[in-house]
């Protein structure tokens, strides 16, 4: 059973890295090290089967590790986790930092994987069509399709950038429905009127999660909002040859101020 959490450099801790997925483990450990330079930082992992139970999770990592200036960076659906987090807990971060999150409202969500198989091979849209059926029995078919799915995510990758620590797939079909339902209904956009604490969304502008999806939502529930559109970049931009330079230097920047 994996553990809780993973910790690099030293205290104090100001950073809190929540993955994606849901059920995605390890893609942020390049991240991770590279912040761990000048801070301590956190790589938290999920291993709860509820949203409520995810939340109470983190909230278990940060007050074992963390004081409350603490920046939690929540990429994809952990940019919701982290997002929900806040909410619920408004007094236990300084900051949340969204990394290409999923929209907020479902009417920005239904070209996203027509914007992904428009950029794939004949032979890649076919080998994703025969992997479909065999993600929940056969763990190398969710790792050649996430690899696949990639590629389409990616404006430009990095040789080597890319690391994952796996996919459990039992976790995305638990926990995902109740994430999609709560923004079909809604309640999870609603969540940030609660939210105390300044919010930041880092976002490629080669995303196939459209930036508007997040932008213009988000911008309704916080006024002060921080959006930052990364020219040449994906949906993760830690890997983008074009874009991690940049990535970094303003997400260091949003956790050190």
């Amino acid at each position: 059973m994996i553990d809780d959490y993973r910790l690099y450099g030293t205290q104090p801790y100001r950073a809190v890295l929540v993955h994606g997925g849901p059920g995605a483990r390890g893609e942020l450990a390049p991240v991770a090290r590279e912040l761990s330079s000048e801070f301590g930082v956190v790589e938290a992992f999920q291993t709860a089967g509820t949203i409520g139970g995810l939340v109470a999770q983190l909230h278990s990592i940060i007050k074992v590790n963390c004081g409350r200036n603490v920046t939690l960076v929540g990429h994809s659906w952990g940019a919701w986790l982290v997002w929900l987090y806040a909410s619920q807990n408004p007094d236990s971060a300084r900051k949340i930092v969204l990394v290409g999150a999923g929209p907020f409202q479902p009417r920005y969500a239904d070209g996203i994987m027509e914007k992904r198989f428009s950029r794939l091979s004949d032979a890649d849209k076919a080998e994703c069509v025969m992997l479909a059926n065999r993600l929940n029995a056969d763990p190398s078919a969710m790792e050649r399709f996430g690899g696949i799915m990639r590629r389409a995510d990616t404006f430009d990758e990095t040789p080597g950038a890319y690391e994952s620590g796996g996919f459990d797939m039992t976790q995305y079909d638990t926990i995902w429905p109740e994430a999609e339902k709560l923004r079909s209904d809604g309640r999870l956009l609603d969540a940030g009127r609660t939210i105390r604490c300044r919010v930041t969304a880092i976002h490629g502008d080669y995303d196939p999660h459209p930036a508007d999806g997040v932008r213009i939502p988000l911008m309704g529930i916080i006024p002060d909002l921080k959006f930052v559109l990364l020219k040449d970049c994906g949906h993760s931009p830690w890997v983008e040859r074009q874009a991690r330079g940049l990535f970094f230097d303003i997400l260091k920047s949003e956790i050190l101020e």
